[in-house]
């Protein structure tokens, strides 16, 4: 059986849902809120 070869796209977008993972765990360690983008207007929010 073949193993189905990652696009660029793939990669990327793998790469950038890990960032991300890193990021929120981090940010849930530290206690810190983490900034996002809602309805135009930037919102912090913490982590449970």
């Amino acid at each position: 059986m073949k193993k189905k070869r990652l696009t660029i796209l793939d990669k990327a977008e793998l790469a950038m849902k890990q960032a991300i993972k890193k990021v929120v765990a981090q940010h849930k360690k530290d206690g810190r809120p983490l900034a996002v983008w809602e309805n135009g207007r930037v919102k912090r929010i913490y982590v449970k």
